[in-house]
């Protein structure tokens, strides 16, 4: 069962910490930018969430398909042009 957040101070993990989508709206805008800066789709990463057993098997899978030159054009991306998104959701959960 899903977390339940309209409590207003219950919060799934901040937006900056690697950790599963779980509780997050999927996909949400900034999925589909990584996924792009990735070079796959969100049906990519969809049938790898079906068919890796657990954290690492998806690791690995995103591993053989995405380079470290895409791997990190998404961090930059996520982490300096996302960042007043990034820190408009630290406010709003108290961060």
């Amino acid at each position: 069962m899903a977390t339940d957040f309209r409590d207003g101070k219950t919060f799934p993990r901040r937006g900056r910490e690697p950790g599963t989508i779980h509780d997050y709206i999927y996909p949400c805008p900034m999925d589909k930018g990584m996924f792009t800066r990735w070079g796959i789709s969100v049906g990519d990463f969809e049938d790898a969430l079906r068919t890796c057993s657990d954290d690492a098997a998806l690791l690995r899978w995103a591993q053989q398909r995405i380079d470290a030159a895409k791997r990190d054009a998404a961090n930059h991306w996520l982490l300096t042009e996302k960042k007043s998104s990034l820190d408009r959701q630290d406010s709003e959960e108290g961060f």
